[in-house]
């Protein structure tokens, strides 16, 4: 099994990156929050990784931490949840703030994934609920709903799904209340 691997980036696509090891080229899948976390091409990075092993490929995914990684392993382990649905529900926000939807049984966050519908969410939920040990989940989940009222307030204004989500990824944590998140947040866009 691989767990980890050193090498150099070569290149970043849209949801995967290369990585040149031992001179082989190996193309490694990761999730949004993982691919904006990656340094500039020709850097040494160190990555956990996943090894999955089908029929007509092996399929390699990427994290920078191994919380995140275990958390992919617990989202594999759910019925009907493939590597490809997992990285789609890691792209909605951390795996901490994740964990704590989970935790909190809100199948509405988790249903703010590509391809994830209700039945999915729900089965993440019950097969996973409890099992993250001690998180603030009702504060960090009702975090995660303010940001993702906050995400459909900025597209509204016409900004894109990627500027509104990683302006509101830099406004600071300290700020809870919704009004003054969105003011941080268009604070955070208009600067760019």
């Amino acid at each position: 099994m691989l767990y980890y691997l050193t090498g150099k980036l070569i290149q970043k696509k849209e949801n995967y990156f290369i990585l040149e090891t031992s001179g082989f080229g190996l193309q490694i899948f990761v999730s949004a929050t993982t691919l904006k976390s990656l340094p500039e091409a020709g850097n040494i990075i160190n990555i956990f990784t996943h090894l999955h092993i089908k029929e007509d490929a092996w399929d390699i995914y990427g994290f920078f931490s191994k919380p995140e990684l275990e958390f992919f392993e617990k989202l594999l382990s759910v019925n009907g949840v493939g590597p490809k649905t997992a990285l789609n529900i890691l792209n909605i926000d951390t795996a901490e703030r994740l964990m704590a939807a989970i935790n909190e049984g809100r199948v509405d966050l988790l249903t703010k994934a590509s391809g994830i519908g209700k039945k999915t969410a729900e089965r993440v939920v019950v097969e996973l609920k409890g099992k993250f040990g001690q998180i603030d989940s009702g504060e960090i989940a009702g975090i995660m709903e303010s940001d993702s009222d906050i995400m459909d307030v900025l597209q509204n204004l016409g900004y894109t799904k990627a500027q509104a989500k990683q302006a509101i990824s830099k406004v600071d944590s300290k700020i809870k209340n919704i009004e003054d998140r969105i003011k941080a947040a268009l604070k955070i866009l208009k600067n760019v």
